[in-house]
């Protein structure tokens, strides 16, 4: 595996997303999220939240307010190539309605291997450090794109 060391460390964007009480019932929908605490005050009151918790997955809704094709351009990669191999999230704690996240996103990895079918594939690893606030950070994503080789 060959790793590209030029884009390692950089940082891709920063962006602000404030938690909204409407965003979060939108995405509890959307997801099918089976809990009511994301949907209703009374519910997450008594689940010991101080306001809506958002869903998992809450921190995608800040795709609306990243310069994407910005993105895909400093990566130098043709994005009808891309693929998403992988995301994960990993919280530290809740979201809650009333938060404001700052997400600074970096490249962590970006290396090339052969495909099982002869091609080549670049792999890119993002990492975006979620922190509120008070400076803490509350949620840590990771994703990995997979570029394929040209044909």
């Amino acid at each position: 595996m060959a790793v590209q060391q030029g884009l390692v460390g950089s940082v891709l964007d920063v962006v602000c997303v404030d938690v909204e009480p409407g965003k979060i019932r939108e995405f509890a929908r959307a997801t099918h999220a089976q809990d009511d605490a994301h949907t209703d005050a009374e519910t997450a009151s008594a689940a010991g939240f101080g306001a809506l918790p958002a869903t998992a997955t809450h921190v995608v809704v800040a795709g609306h307010h990243r310069d994407q094709a910005g993105f895909v351009a400093a990566l130098g990669l043709a994005i009808e190539r891309v693929v998403v191999g992988s995301v994960d999230w990993e919280y530290a704690r809740p979201l809650v309605a009333g938060d404001r996240i700052t997400g600074t996103r970096r490249v962590v990895d970006d290396s090339t291997r052969q495909g099982k079918s002869g091609g080549t594939m670049r792999l890119v690893t993002l990492e975006t450090q979620w922190v509120d606030q008070h400076g803490q950070t509350a949620v840590t994503q990771r994703e990995v794109l997979i570029e394929r080789g040209a044909k």
